[in-house]
């Protein structure tokens, strides 16, 4: 530049990558994770195993490589040296480094601990994230500038923990350096882990080790036509030839292509340019992601539209089913019938005169009657408390011949009535409702003495059997009792018709909420937020973000 040019703006790849992937980026990156992290499938629909797979893998894509490098632009870039077991990859990590640094050797597992090793000058600039976390962490001066170099455990490790560690630090890696041998290159492992760099859009390189010198050609010709016909051909191939038995490092010669390749990355504005690649890359992949997990959240709601629609269709039958029962007056049974001949013979509450329509009772009598009258009344409430047990466990055995019998829509086993919990909803719903029944009456016979009806005649019949003694044959009578209701028609004629009908169509009620309190139990299961309409609509709204983005 010179003074008469004037002044020219130069811009840095840095500067450019930052104004590319800067706050913005990452704040779109921060809230899809936030957005994935709440993500449930609830429902064991096809599909599901697999996208809660892929939601995990996003998740780590996200906490492991995009938000800690989208975050810490500067920091080096990270290349992992990866492979399966013997495939000697923490020798060629020692020789590129020209020390023994990480421990190598025939024992299995070699790498236990992982090695990030990264250049002393650029310590200012090393950013805390899961990489230094996970790893034993080195400065060495072998490692080009702006780059480090990180010696993972085999991704096939017989160790769970190995094996995991691997996968996180393949995750947080913004170069894959895979090592295989000429006698394994054919496995599905390397293939499998280089489709998932794929994926994500990792940049990669590939060192085929070990080859004997005789087959060197043959074996470097069938691998790169593998790598195309995997859509791979711009994946680096760097053959080592193999160099018999041996301990330490390798000779400097061997490895130098691979150096030279690392060297290639030094500098700030090199791995930078490899850095934005590959976070290029990363955020390219997620759109396809993000899809395929708005996809199955939505195959979730249409899964549970259905289970709705199977669930509501059986409601109207059990209703009626349930109201039928009440109607036909086959709430009172044997023990009801039993405990009126009891009371019949011993305490005579049906031994009552009527003269002129009136019962004719002392009042003194009438008390008696209706303290007698008390075991009919536990006896009736029994018998109803049971009808609508009953009533309540048939529909839960319905539901859950609907739900995961034959002809079963999708999903139905993650809704279907629990049995224990349902007998506790039950045992706790159903003493409630029979006590309102219950109290129902009282109220029914206080409203015949202030009504404009005959009045003298519901006086005499209350007399004769007491307030409560008269609704506890209201009761019985509703329940289905055909003792309580000839007594009743003597004492009070026509007059008992309105309040007995009343009480019956009132546990017909009751009879039906027992019913509907099951359906509803599985209703408010499928009216979950992740089940709903609009669950994939924060997904969705990433998504259109990242497709602006990418």
């Amino acid at each position: 530049m010179t003074g008469s040019e004037g002044t020219r703006v130069v811009h840095r790849p840095e500067a450019q990558a930052e104004a590319e992937l800067g706050q913005t980026v990452y704040d779109v990156a921060r809230d899809l994770r936030r957005d994935v992290a709440e993500v449930r499938l609830p429902l064991p629909i096809d599909g599901a195993p697999e996208a809660e797979a892929s939601r995990s893998r996003l998740l780590a894509q996200l906490d492991e490589h995009l938000l800690p490098r989208l975050k810490e632009l500067s920091s080096p870039a990270v290349v992992v040296v990866a492979g399966s077991t013997g495939a000697g990859k923490s020798t060629l990590y020692n020789s590129l480094l020209g020390e023994e640094i990480s421990q190598a050797g025939v024992l299995r597992p070699t790498t236990r601990e992982p090695v990030l090793a990264f250049n002393p000058a650029d310590v200012d600039v090393i950013a805390d994230g899961p990489v230094t976390e996970l790893s034993r962490v080195v400065h060495h001066p072998g490692v080009p500038r702006g780059t480090a170099l990180l010696d993972a455990p085999d991704l096939d490790s017989f160790l769970q923990q190995n094996r995991s560690t691997a996968q996180q630090l393949l995750e947080a890696a913004d170069l894959w350096l895979f090592v295989t041998t000429a006698a394994r290159y054919g496995d599905a492992l390397p293939w499998q882990a280089l489709e998932r760099a794929t994926e994500r859009g990792a940049a990669v390189a590939m060192v085929l080790n070990r080859v004997p010198r005789e087959t060197l050609t043959t074996v470097r010709g069938d691998l790169l036509q593998r790598l195309r016909d995997h859509g791979m051909t711009d994946v680096p191939l760097f053959v080592v030839p193999d160099v018999g038995p041996h301990e330490g490092l390798l000779e400097p010669g061997v490895v130098a292509p691979v150096r030279r390749w690392l060297s290639m990355l030094a500098g700030p504005d090199r791995s930078r340019a490899v850095i934005v690649r590959t976070l290029k890359g990363a955020l390219g992949a997620l759109p396809a992601w993000v899809t395929s997990l708005a996809d199955a959240v939505e195959a979730q709601g249409e899964a549970a539209d259905a289970l709705r629609r199977t669930v509501v269709h059986e409601l109207p039958a059990a209703e009626k089913l349930a109201r039928d029962a009440v109607a036909a007056g086959v709430v009172a049974g044997a023990s009801v019938e039993a405990r009126w001949r009891e009371l019949s013979g011993t305490s005579r509450v049906d031994r009552v005169k009527v003269k002129s329509d009136r019962a004719r009772s002392t009042r003194r009598a009438g008390r008696a009657r209706g303290a007698a009258l008390e075991g009919l009344r536990a006896e009736v409430t029994g018998a109803v408390a049971r009808t609508l047990v009953a009533a309540g466990a048939r529909v839960e055995e319905r539901l859950r011949a609907v739900l995961v019998g034959a002809g079963a829509p999708a999903g139905g086993s993650a809704v279907v009535p629990d049995p224990a919990g349902r007998v506790s909803s039950r045992d706790a719903e159903v003493p409630r409702a029979v006590q309102a029944w219950d109290e129902r009456a009282d109220a029914v016979v206080a409203d015949l003495l202030a009504g404009a009806g005959d009045r003298q005649r519901v006086e005499a019949a209350v007399k004769a059997f007491d307030r409560r003694g008269l609704g506890t044959l209201l009761l019985a009578a509703a329940a289905g009792s055909d003792d309580a209701a000839r007594l009743l028609g003597r004492v009070l004629g026509d007059v008992a018709d309105e309040p007995t009908a009343a009480l019956r169509d009132d546990l017909a009620d009751r009879a039906a909420a027992v019913v509907q309190a099951e359906v509803q139990a599985v209703l408010d299961l499928l009216e979950a937020p992740d089940l709903a309409d609009d669950a994939a609509s924060g997904l969705r709204v990433r998504l259109a973000e990242l497709r602006r983005m990418t």
